[in-house]
C-alpha cells in the first residue's frame, strides 16, 4: 500500500491545551470510576468462608464428571468422540470388553489432565450417551501434577457429588418435554448391512463378483 492511497485515513495528533497537558481530566474520570464503585453495592465474597454463588451452573464450565445410569454403572461406552474432539489432548481412555450385555465396550481407564484442560466443554457436545458434562465445581487445587490427573473413580465420585444440584442433560430436557437425543444407532446384524448395500446384494446376479 503506497502512502498517498486513497484508503489511507490520516489522522492528526490533537493539540492539548493546559488542563490536558496536567491529565486533569483524565484524573477527574478515573476518580468517578472508583467513587461509583466505592458507593455500588459489592460483590466481593470471603472465599471459602463464603462461596460465589454461580448465576447458571447448568451452563458453567468447571470440573468435569462421569455420570451414571439407573444402575449405578457409568454411562460411558468408551467410544473416544470426547477425546478426539478434544483440542487440549487431555483425555484418555483405556477401553475393554463390557461386562453388560447392552453395551460392547466400556472405559476400564478415564483419566482426565485438568491442567492440559482448556474447559472449552467440547467433549460435553461430542458425546453420544450423555456421559461425560462439566459442573459448576470451580475450586481446583493440588499439591502435584498428579493430584490434577482425574481418573475415572474421582469423576465418578463429583458425579455423586453433584447429581441432586446439577441434574444430567438428558433428565433436564425430560423435565422441560423435550426430545431426548444422543442415543446410540440400533447395530445391525453381521449378516445385515445398511439398507442401500442390502438392496445391491439383492439385485447382484447369482455368482457375480462385487
Amino acid at each position: 500500500m503506497k502512502p498517498d492511497d486513497k484508503d489511507i485515513q490520516w489522522v492528526e495528533e490533537p493539540d492539548l491545551g493546559a488542563s490536558g497537558k496536567t491529565y486533569l481530566p483524565l484524573f477527574v474520570e478515573g476518580m468517578t470510576t472508583t467513587i461509583k464503585h466505592l458507593l455500588s453495592p459489592k460483590m466481593t465474597v470471603e472465599f471459602p468462608e463464603e462461596r460465589h454463588q454461580i448465576p447458571d451452573p447448568i451452563l458453567y464450565r468447571g470440573v468435569h464428571r462421569l455420570n451414571r445410569d439407573e444402575q449405578g454403572r457409568v454411562k460411558c461406552v468408551a467410544c473416544f468422540l470426547c477425546a478426539t474432539a478434544c483440542p487440549a489432548h487431555c483425555i484418555d481412555i483405556v477401553a475393554a470388553e463390557s461386562p453388560w450385555p447392552d453395551r460392547e465396550k466400556y472405559p476400564a481407564s478415564f483419566t482426565i489432565d485438568e491442567l492440559r484442560c482448556i474447559f472449552c466443554g467440547m467433549c460435553e457436545e461430542a458425546c453420544p450417551v450423555d456421559a461425560i458434562e462439566l459442573t459448576s465445581l470451580f475450586d481446583l487445587s493440588g499439591k502435584s501434577r498428579e493430584e490434577m490427573v482425574f481418573d475415572k473413580e474421582k469423576l465418578l465420585s463429583i458425579y455423586d457429588r453433584t447429581k441432586d444440584s446439577e441434574p444430567m442433560r438428558s433428565v433436564r430436557m425430560a423435565a422441560e418435554g423435550k426430545p431426548v437425543g444422543g442415543e446410540r444407532p440400533a447395530i445391525l446384524p453381521e449378516t445385515e448391512g445398511p439398507p442401500e448395500i442390502a438392496e445391491k446384494d439383492n439385485l447382484a446376479e447369482p455368482g457375480a463378483t462385487p
